[in-house]
Parts: C-alpha cells; structure tokens; sequence
C-alpha cells in the first residue's frame, strides 16, 4: 500500500493550462504525478501504472470523465476517482457517485481546496486497503489449513466445521476451557460468505445481565442515568457478519428469553427504546459447560437450547487426541522460534513427558508450557528438565501406562534441575525452593527421594 506522500496519481483534463497548474502544485506535495490532456491516452496510462487516484473532468471528447472513471474502477476497484465539472447538476452528480467517485469538485475552485480533497481521497484508499489486508490475513490466520491435528477425533470435528462454514446456521460449539472454541468460530467466520463483514465476540459470564443487555442490543439516550446519547450494541455492529457469544451457559434466564427473541425475530431493541431494529448477524454460541444436564435441571431454557444447537459441535479434550501433541508441539515451537529468531527443538524425554500428561487445561495450558519452556531453556535443545513439577510429578503417569523407564526419565530429570538450581543458589536452599515455586519442607522431601542428599 502506497504512503499517502508517495502515492501515483494521473490528472486528466484538456484544459492545457489548469493541467500544467494542478500537475505543479500536486507534484510540490510530493505525489507522483502523471497527466495528459488527451482524454482518449487515459486508459492505456491506467493500464500502465498502478494509479492510488484518478483526477478528471467530466466533459471531454472523444471519450468522458465517465468512460474514464469506469475503467478505472474496472482496473482495480480501490482507485480513487475525483471528478471536476463546470457544469455541475444534480443528475451527473448522481451518476459519478453511483459509479463510484469518491468526490465531486465544481470549477473554478481553490488550490487548497482540491489539496484536501486529495488527502481525503487516498486517506479512504488506505482504510480499504487496510481492512482488505486484515481481512485477508484473517482468512489465511484461521484457514482450515492452519488448524492442528490429525487424530480421528479433530478430523471428525473438521469435516463439521467445513460442512457448517459456508451456510447461515446458528453454531453451538461446546468443550472443556482450552479447547479452543473461539478459534474455531473464527474458522467458521473467515471461511464463511460473512467473511468480508464484521466479526465481533463477547464473553457472556464475565458481565451482569443489565450490562450484557446493553453491550449485545445497545440502548437509547435517556435509558438510565449514564446513558447520554444512542449506542450501538454488538449485534448491530455484527450486521451483515458474525457475533460470538462465549460462556453463554451462564447467563441468567431472564437475559436467555430476550436473547431467544432476537433469535425467533431477527430483531433487536435497545434498552429503553420503543422501536424494533433488524438483526442480520450470524450466531455463534459456545460454552464449556454440559448444556443438556442445565436444561434437565432448568437452569438454561430449553427452547433457547434447541435455537442455539441448530448445528452442535463439540471440541474433543487434548487427552483423548494426544497423538497430536507432536504436531501442536511442534507448531507452537515454530511460533517460539519465529518470535526470538532461533529454532528450538525437543528432546525425546520432553515430548515423551507431554504425552503422558492429562492437560487439564487442554491447548492452552499446552501452548503456556510450551511457551515457558522454551523461556527456561539454556540452549535451543528444549529438555524435560525445563518443564514445571506439575508436569514432571504427574502420578497418572504411572497409573495410566505402567512405564517405569518413564518416571525413571521424569525423576532424572527433575533431579538435574534441582541440582542446577542448588548451583545457581549458591546452596541456598530457601532461595531455591522459592524459585521452585515449591516450601522448603517439598523441597527436602524430594531431595531425599532423588538422592541429591542422603536420609537422616
């Protein structure tokens, strides 16, 4: 994207001397400029270079400022058009805009008038053109492609997503905290029709339900004491897009009703308003809590259940997909790696302890490890040594596979990190236990055990 000061703008107009002006007083602004006074050159120079703005009269021969604008929007559709006239009427303004000028300026007018219409016009291209690359960062960012797995489980949930992306239909996405809800909703959105309309999200739990009310359906000016003029609610900031509403298992019933509503209606209204406002925003809901036992026990309406669950998806548990911790591993190293310029790799020990592991906090609490590992390591060599106790004195570990040469591995390693933490403590034991994150009384205890000193 040009800087605005750099940008390539052509002039056309067959007034030679308002040419020769406006081409020198454009050019002191640091534009690089092009122009000709021959309407019928203006095409093959469109063609020719990559124009951020067009600026043309409307009346000339043999062809128009109109034929010109066309072109130019037919070229690419982020060229700025500016139009000039000194026959201005109602109808052919009408007809530049519908076409797609940005402006219309009428002769004779001032220098520094057509300076700012300049600034405004390739201050909108840079906006397009930003939110055009957001977008398309979005796409590839969560393109199904990006997503990590290849367990019969996340492949299943896959196949449902691809299937589910490319209509309207109102998602319930369920899973454990971890699981990765939200970014599979962004899936759902970027590879969706949506994808070039707003995308929105909110935590439902995190807010009282007079607050949630108003942040998901706005309110009017006058609705209550801090409301001093008309606010947009999410659902109209979605319109046209995709509203996310995560943690909806906890909201109250009173706010489940209104919600239902504007799910039956396609309606919204404001608190403290009288008229309805459409709601064109696809839903996607999500919650990590089991929805069918709180409707058994009517702490979540059941017809807003069956509104909400049009398609359910459901995210397996990282413990019954751990074949793919080597991918999500490896995956989030490349993320290290790329972030501090160096390329880290796991020992076998390391990857062996991760999955043996029971991730109570799924790919989340993976990625943080991960994460913290590589901020602990001595070198690019990840080792098991660099993983917190929780991992490393995982009893399920044993219990679920029997493996001693395993925990034989986990006590090496945990014994070799002590050690090195002693050295760097000078001996200092109650420093160190502090740096464990462990008492002194533990930190004995696994001393003894690990023969690091003997037993009095």
């Amino acid at each position: 994207m040009n800087n605005s000061k750099k940008a390539k703008i052509l002039i056309v107009d067959d007034e030679v001397n308002l040419l020769e002006v406006l081409n020198t007083v454009i050019s002191n602004e640091g534009y690089s400029v092009k122009s000709t006074n021959f309407p019928e050159k203006a095409e093959n120079m469109i063609d020719k270079f990559d124009f951020d703005l067009v600026i043309t009269d409307l009346k000339m021969s043999p062809i128009d400022g109109m034929e010109i604008l066309r072109y130019a929007k037919r070229k690419d559709p982020n060229t700025q058009v500016l139009m000039m006239t000194a026959f201005a009427t109602i109808e052919t303004a009408i007809e530049a805009l519908k076409a797609g000028t940005f402006d219309y300026v009428v002769k004779p007018f001032k220098l520094d008038n057509i300076k700012l219409f300049i600034r405004r016009a390739l201050e909108h291209r840079a906006t397009i053109m930003e939110n055009d690359n957001l977008k398309e960062i979005l796409k590839q960012k969560y393109d199904f492609k990006n997503i990590v797995g290849e367990s019969s489980a996340i492949r299943n949930v896959m196949q449902c997503v691809q299937k589910v992306a490319s209509t309207d239909a109102t998602v319930l996405i369920t899973g454990e905290s971890g699981t990765g809800k939200e970014l599979f909703a962004k899936a759902i959105f970027a590879n969706s029709k949506r994808h070039n309309m707003p995308f929105v999200s909110i935590n439902c739990g995190a807010m009282v339900e007079t607050l949630l009310e108003s942040e998901l359906f706005g309110h009017a000016k006058g609705s209550f004491t801090d409301a001093s003029s008309d606010k947009k609610g999410l659902f109209q900031v979605a319109d046209g897009g995709t509203i996310f509403l995560d943690e909806i298992g906890l909201t109250t019933k009173s706010f489940q009703m209104k919600l239902l509503r504007v799910l039956q209606e396609r309606e919204i209204r404001r608190v403290g308003d009288t008229r309805n406002i459409n709601a064109d925003a696809r839903v996607i809901a999500a919650t990590n809590e089991t929805q069918e036992e709180k409707v058994k026990d009517q702490s979540f309406r059941e017809d807003l259940y069956y509104r909400l669950s049009v398609f359910p998806i459901h995210l397996p548990p990282l413990r019954d997909r751990t074949g793919d911790i080597p991918l999500l591993l490896k995956y989030f190293l490349d993320k290290s790696s790329a972030k501090l310029g160096k390329t880290f790799r796991p020992e076998k020990e390391f990857v062996d302890v991760l999955s043996k592991y029971n991730w109570p906090g799924n790919i989340r609490e993976l990625e943080n490890i991960v994460e913290r590992s590589v901020l602990l390591a001595d070198s690019t060599l990840i080792k098991a040594n660099n993983l917190p106790d929780s991992l490393l004195n995982f009893d399920g570990c044993d219990a679920a596979t029997g493996d001693r040469e395993l925990r034989s591995v986990i006590d090496e390693a945990q014994r070799n990190h002590i050690i090195r933490v002693l050295e760097e403590t000078n001996g200092n034991k109650k420093l160190t236990s502090r740096i464990l994150d462990i008492d002194p009384a533990t930190l004995y205890r696994k001393m003894e055990k690990l023969g690091i000193i003997s037993k009095d």
